[in-house]
């Protein structure tokens, strides 16, 4: 735990993890919280409900990379502030709003969502040395974690006792009070040596988004197209089982093992590489499907879970290392727009191998999309160190990389 005690020792990490927790947990619960609106409130089917969804999810995927450009080159209290007044104004609006105007003011609350998430990413990338950072983004991937097992649930015990407009107002207001806590906090998001980066200018694409970062992008596309097919697997698993009340129960034992996994590899000395740590993840998610009744499916999912998160952590650490520093913003902004994408496109592809197949169908197809996303990784960072000592070339290939000083982006080629 000395590792975790170093990262916490940082100046205002631990009070921009708890102020970004807040704000994760809230924005993973509104979804949920539009949902309930829609067919509580307004009582209309969740087919419309779903529409609302699937709006503010593709605002979060475009809006990724947007406001991320934006933070590299006004600021990162400028696009807080900006975001945080259109969450107030959106979130307010909720309970008036007919549904038409509800479908497209989703969307564009979604492209201008807070970007809590990536911007501890960037912080984390900023303020630790290399021999922190792993430690670093296994903590922010429990964060993550531990916000996709309490805010969803929050919302549905409280919906038991409010009216949906209530609740919509309270997520809201925790997603307010979160942005507004990290605007107050101001976390650096680049370190001392590159306060320079933004008078540079920005560097073209090709000296970034090369097969390098492609391979984190697509590993961090897969992980999540597997991790939202999963969820779905275990539902139909035990609907066929006539188990489905103890779904709840395997997700929750799924959420913990994710958590233990990453502050386990967190506390590593070694790292290990990225695509064989998704390629593992998939292949445990195939035998997951063996197991047809919730005891054995608790059991099955532990092993998945160890993986979850430290695929999550090494995902999220090759991409701030291939950054520079007057892109980091972009990139973790395309990071978390390749990770939203994999959400709407795992339940998409997992629920079409239930329908075409049986229930253990849905964990292959979920395994299989982790396999080729780890595969076309290992490909491309290949080529990627053929050409230059790229970290992700470095740290996929071998397990380890070679140390950098505080907050450098991407290494030169040699």
């Amino acid at each position: 735990m000395t590792r975790y005690g170093q990262v916490l020792a940082v100046p205002g990490m631990a009070s921009l993890l708890s102020v970004s927790l807040l704000a994760r947990t809230a924005i993973t619960a509104d979804v949920m919280a539009l949902t309930l609106y829609v067919v509580l409130g307004l009582g209309l089917t969740y087919a419309a409900a779903g529409g609302v969804a699937a709006a503010l999810t593709a605002g979060v995927a475009l809006g990724g990379p947007m406001l991320g450009r934006m933070i590299d080159s006004r600021g990162l209290r400028t696009v807080l502030l900006v975001t945080v007044v259109a969450q107030v104004v959106f979130w307010l609006s909720v309970p008036i709003l007919p549904y038409g105007f509800l479908l497209v003011t989703s969307l564009v609350a979604g492209l201008l969502m807070v970007p809590a998430q990536a911007v501890t990413r960037q912080a984390i990338a900023a303020t630790t040395t290399a021999e922190q950072r792993r430690a670093a983004f296994s903590l922010e991937s429990v964060q993550g974690e531990l916000s996709y097992i309490v805010g969803p649930a929050v919302v549905i015990l409280c919906a038991a006792t409010m009216s949906p407009g209530v609740v919509a107002w309270g997520v809201g207001a925790a997603i307010v009070a979160g942005g507004a806590g990290i605007v107050l906090l101001n976390p650096p998001v680049r370190a001392e040596d590159e306060a320079d980066a933004g008078a540079a200018g920005r560097p073209p694409y090709r000296q970034w988004l090369g097969a390098g970062m492609i391979a984190a992008l697509t590993m961090a596309f897969g992980t999540t197209t597997l991790l939202s097919g999963v969820d779905l697997a275990i539902v139909a698993t035990l609907q066929g089982a006539g188990q489905v009340s103890w779904a709840a129960v395997v997700v929750v034992v799924f959420g913990v093992s994710s958590v233990v996994g990453g502050l386990t590899y967190g506390a590593l000395t070694r790292p290990l590489p990225t695509w064989l740590l998704l390629g593992s993840l998939g292949l445990v998610t195939i035998f997951a499907g063996l197991a047809h009744d919730w005891r054995w499916l608790c059991v099955a999912v532990v092993g998945a879970g160890l993986l979850t998160g430290p695929t999550l952590a090494t995902v999220a650490d090759a991409v701030s290392r291939l950054a520079p520093a007057g892109v980091r913003g972009e990139a973790t902004g395309l990071q978390s727009s390749a990770q939203s994408a994999g959400f709407a496109l795992g339940s998409l592809l997992v629920g079409t191998a239930i329908d075409l197949s049986v229930p253990a169908g849905g964990f292959a197809a979920a395994g299989l999309a982790g396999l080729a996303a780890a595969l076309t990784g290992y490909l491309l960072s290949g080529r990627s160190s053929a050409r230059t000592a790229a970290p992700l070339g470095d740290l996929d290939r071998t397990g380890t990389s070679d140390p950098e000083p505080r907050g450098a982006g991407a290494r030169p080629a040699t």
